[in-house]
């Protein structure tokens, strides 16, 4: 495994993180047992995995770390999880449901500490009211020993400017430690202010759904750059109509999907890439396209040449 440094915290992550969030909620939407589950997550660990990341909202995911991670020592893994300050789109007005939450989420994995505890979905509307309203709870919390860093995540399709994740590094870069955005091939905004704002402030940035749906289906990847050759996007000569993105596939990178991991973790401000999925196969070759070779410079130019100005959600 390798590893980077997640900004200020000091913690050593490695550089794919395991997401326990996503389609398949490990395994509790693909029909996982108890059994299979608890095996996904010690290979993970296995693998050289050391940051898991959850939330309260991922159905039974953090009592399922808990039963999984029982009898593993402490400081073989650094959790992470989430609260969301919101219902629906409007942000709630009880702190203590934040202590609630957090009480609730040390009990379902039976830790005594969280190591990264971050705001769920944080959008440009409510950044302020969520700082101005919970933040200070959050930070008693990590005085009480409950929380050791604080950190949030944006809610990247409905922000695919990150322009909240901006705001809170222009204004407020003291308060985060971590912040939790997506970057990835066709996703490449954050490179432009976000990440590199990341890198002067020090906050550790965890690359969320980097891959995920348009990357791994080819079909509706093939739909969203005709989409976007209609819109005068990318110019109708720019990639062919059937497997648009297979130039990526050659020598030591096997495949699309490899080719967007290597992509998303190119960043140096990026200190981890997270991937969420049920199989056990699956996690092996995203771990593997990660510890491999980096993505031809030849190939990364182009897609940085393709997508590079883009601020679509996809």
């Amino acid at each position: 495994m390798k590893f980077r440094t997640l900004g200020r915290t000091g913690l050593k992550v490695s550089v794919v993180s395991y997401g326990s969030g996503g389609p398949s909620n490990l395994g509790q939407r693909t029909g996982l047992t108890d059994a299979d589950q608890d095996a996904l997550v010690r290979r993970a660990l296995d693998l050289g995995i050391n940051l898991i990341d959850t939330s309260s909202g991922y159905g039974r995911s953090e009592e399922i770390l808990g039963r999984a991670l029982r009898g593993v020592p402490r400081n073989a893994y650094i959790m992470a999880t989430k609260w969301n300050p919101c219902e629906g789109d409007t942000p709630k007005t009880d702190p203590q449901d934040l202590v609630r939450s957090v009480e609730r989420s040390l009990s379902r994995m039976g830790l005594e500490v969280v190591d990264v505890m971050q705001f769920h979905g944080v959008t440009p509307p409510v950044y302020r009211t969520v700082v101005e309203r919970f933040y200070g709870t959050l930070k008693r919390l990590q005085e009480q020993g409950k929380v050791r860093f604080i950190g949030f995540s944006e809610r990247f399709f409905s922000d695919p400017r990150h322009e909240a994740v901006e705001t809170a590094l222009e204004q407020d870069g003291d308060l985060w430690d971590t912040i939790m955005l997506k970057y990835g091939v066709l996703n490449q905004c954050a490179a432009r202010r976000a990440l590199p704002l990341a890198q002067e402030r020090n906050v550790g940035i965890l690359n969320m759904a980097s891959v995920r749906v348009k990357l791994t289906r080819p079909e509706e990847l093939g739909a969203l750059m005709a989409e976007w050759k209609a819109k005068g996007l990318i110019s109708r000569d720019a990639l062919p109509e059937k497997d648009p993105l297979g130039f990526l596939a050659h020598g030591e990178v096997d495949s699309v999907v490899s080719a967007g991991y290597k992509f998303a973790l190119e960043p140096p401000a990026i200190s981890t890439v997270i991937t969420g999925t049920s199989r056990v196969d699956n996690l092996e070759r995203n771990v593997a396209a990660l510890l491999g070779p980096p993505l031809p410079e030849a190939d990364g130019q182009r897609l940085r040449a393709l997508f590079g100005s883009l601020e679509e959600a996809a």
